[in-house]
């Protein structure tokens, strides 16, 4: 129980839209995208959407829902070493991993401005076209306000 005296946290300034978490994304080595397809379905995910993303991006990406909700889960394979995916699973060892967080965000370039205002080191120069018709951009994992947040994030804006 927590006793009624106590001050509130204090709330930072909210970012224009952040809605909920989009998606998990989990990078993939080279060849295995459709073995670890196969494990998804047999825990029950069911595939929504396929695309190669090229670009700075140079992935191919499997959407999968999750049971009957809204939650996703992304499956990123690299098209090239060039691929950020590449290097990610060379840190990795080799083996599938966590990738990033995406949240969803009402204003792609409100989110933007905000982050960027609040000090998070943004990797994209502007909010650029995801796959899905999306609008998107990425967050480093080394930004914060008080401590490196310690993964990549993604802001999703909806198609």
């Amino acid at each position: 129980m927590f006793p009624e005296e106590e001050e509130p946290l204090s709330s930072p300034p909210q970012i224009p839209g952040i809605l909920f978490v989009d998606h998990i994304a989990i990078a993939v080595p080279p060849g295995q995208l459709e073995a670890q397809l196969a494990c998804y379905r047999a825990l029950g995910f069911t595939e929504i959407h396929r695309e190669d993303v090229l670009g700075k991006d140079q992935v191919r990406e499997v959407l999968l829902r999750i049971g009957d909700g809204p939650n996703l889960l992304q499956l990123l394979e690299p098209l090239s070493k060039d691929s950020p995916v590449a290097r990610q699973l060379e840190k990795l060892g080799g083996r599938p991993g966590f990738a990033h967080v995406a949240y969803r965000v009402n204003s792609a370039q409100q989110a933007f401005e905000a982050l960027k205002a609040a000090g998070f080191q943004i990797l994209d120069e502007a909010p650029r076209k995801g796959s899905r018709g999306t609008t998107v951009f990425f967050v480093h994992p080394k930004s914060g306000a008080q401590a490196p947040l310690g993964y990549l994030v993604e802001i999703v804006e909806a198609a």
